[in-house]
Formats: C-alpha cells, structure tokens, sequence
C-alpha cells in the first residue's frame, strides 16, 4: 500500500508521523536490543601494559592451580595402566620402543629434553608478540583461544590425575632428563617437588604448539615459515613421546582442549582469528549535538561562522556604453 496517512478535523490527509530510524516502532524496540546483544564483540586494540600484566598474572596463576591440585598417585596409576592398555587395544602403544631408540642417541635425546624445557614456552610468546606488532585486529581472538586451552586444561588435571610413562617403573620406561642429567623439567630431578608429577592429561605442549603452528600456518607469508609453524607441532608430539612425558592420547586431549578454545574465540568475536580483519578499525569518538550540512550548527549550537564578503560594486561605464574591467581587493 501507499503510504500510510490520518484524517484531520477539516477532511484533509496528513502523512502519519515517522517512526525511529530504520523503520523501527516501540514494539520493535526489545527485539532489536536483544539482536544486538547477539552480535559478535569487536576487537579493540591491545595495550601492551595491559597484555604483559594479564600473560603474568595469568601464568603464574596457571601454575599455582596447576601444582595445588591434590597428587593422587594411585588414581593416576591407574589411569596411566587404563591408557596404556586402551592403546594397545588401538595397536597405538609404541612409546616405550621411540623412547628406547631415542634414548640410545645422547646428543639428540639431550636436545629434546632442552626443546621440551624451553620451546614450549619461548615460542608461544614470540607469537603472541608477533600477533600483538602486526596483526593487533586478530591478537584479542588469538589470546582468548589461548587462555581458555589453557583454562580447559586445568579442569582436566584436576578431574583426570595422569601419571607420564616415566613414572611407570614395572614398564621400563627412561626418564630422560634424569638419565642424562638436563636442566630445565619441572617434572623430574630437583624441581619435582614443587611442580604437579601427574598432570598430563591433557598435554598443554601440543596445545600450546598446535595454537602456534595455526597463527603461523594462516598468518605468515614467506612459505618457508608456514611450512616450519605445520611442523612445529609434529615436532612437539615426537619431543613428548621421545622423553617419556606423554602418552599419544595426551596429545588428543590437548588438541580436544585447542578445539574449545578455537570454538569459544569463534563465539565472541565472530570468527577465527586468521578470518579477523589485520587491523582494529579506528573509530571516531566525536558526537555531533544537530544534523550535519551547510546549515547545521556546531556542538554549542550555534550557526557555524562564514566568512563575510564585501558587496560586489558595479563596474565603471566607460563613454560609449562599454564596461571597463577593473579589479578590487576585498578587505
């Protein structure tokens, strides 16, 4: 129909008053909100005071949970003996056999107890450094993956005690860093006592490294570097294995942890950090108090000042009814 109009006292038709912008009435009002409560959140560009006190607040508070949760040795002996079997069941158990082989070459089991030490740790920084330098639209979404894996992880030691393969003594399993006498596990010599001896269900390293090698594998340009983020993770899963720290079935309770993280980032922002845009739109603050145009006012609303110009004088007749030319300065 037409538009829509109402009759006045003297038979004339008036147009009906407008309604809100975007053709929305009082009685659309409440669905609308509620639409935009529904809406993705917008990455805001990161502070790097804010970042650096959020990471070390929020590790040393991963560590804390993590290590005061209770050591139940025989419930996590029992789960290690349940995994075990389950994968010789899944013809997968071949742990102790990489363990022995890699055991026998001392320089490269004494690298990958220093790749188990320190990579885990130094590489996903850099990457959130990376993400924070050059991709600040995407870091937001990245990190909350990152936090909620971890997040997730925590629950999972805690309901879920796991002993690792080198603590299963009746299997013959070496424990690495001790054997070869390696700085840096937590997990094994001087510093066993303060960290958690049986929570490695699931694997953060293979969270951790698989978050990184998805940032660099989608983010990067040079093909060399998204080949080396691919395999950084296929990396990890053999460190773990070789040292004697995991089971295969750690690493997929680390990826299942990844996928919940990814899928939580997907919720809040949207979509998939690689899928955000490079850069945090830049938005402007300013409010206008009337309608903008030549004839708007300004925020005091007042009519914005022009610039007077001089009344134009007619140009001297010169004798024979010709115009002469002639040039003024405006003051």
């Amino acid at each position: 129909m037409g538009e829509a109009t109402a009759k006045t006292l003297e038979g004339r038709t008036a147009a009906a008053p407008p309604t809100e912008a975007g053709g929305a009435t009082g009685a659309d009002r409440p669905r609308a909100n509620r639409f935009r409560l529904r809406r993705p959140r917008a990455p805001r560009r990161p502070r790097l005071w804010f970042e650096v006190l959020l990471i070390a607040v929020s590790y040393w508070t991963y560590s804390l949970v993590r290590n005061a949760v209770p050591e139940q040795r025989a419930a996590a002996l029992r789960n290690a003996d349940w995994i075990w079997q389950a994968e010789q069941s899944l013809h997968i158990a071949v742990e102790h056999t990489v363990n022995r082989a890699v055991n026998s070459v001392t320089w490269l089991i004494v690298g990958m107890n220093y790749y188990y030490a320190t990579l885990h740790f130094v590489l996903t920084i850099g990457v959130l450094v990376w993400l924070y330098r050059w991709h600040p639209g995407r870091y937001a979404a990245a990190r909350l993956t990152l936090f909620a894996t971890t997040g997730v992880a925590l629950l999972g030691y805690y309901l879920y005690p796991l002993a690792p393969p080198r603590l299963m003594e009746d299997l013959g399993f070496v424990d690495t860093v001790v054997v070869h006498h390696t700085w840096g596990s937590m997990a094994s010599g001087n510093l066993a006592d303060v960290s958690n001896q049986y929570a490695a269900m699931p694997s953060m390293h293979i969270g951790w490294s698989t978050w990184c090698g998805v940032i660099i594998a989608s983010l990067a340009r040079p093909v060399w570097v998204r080949v080396l983020g691919v395999l950084y993770p296929v990396a990890t899963l053999v460190v773990i294995v070789s040292t004697a720290n995991h089971f295969w079935l750690d690493a997929v309770g680390g990826l299942l942890c990844l996928a919940l993280g990814l899928t939580l980032s997907r919720v809040w922002f949207g979509a998939l950090p690689h899928r955000l845009p490079r850069h945090v739109a830049i938005k402007d603050d300013r409010r206008d108090a009337g309608p903008s145009g030549p004839g708007a006012g300004n925020a005091a609303g007042r009519a914005p000042r022009q610039r007077r110009r001089a009344p134009s004088r007619p140009e001297p007749v010169a004798p024979g009814g010709r115009r002469t030319r002639t040039t003024e300065r405006v003051r």
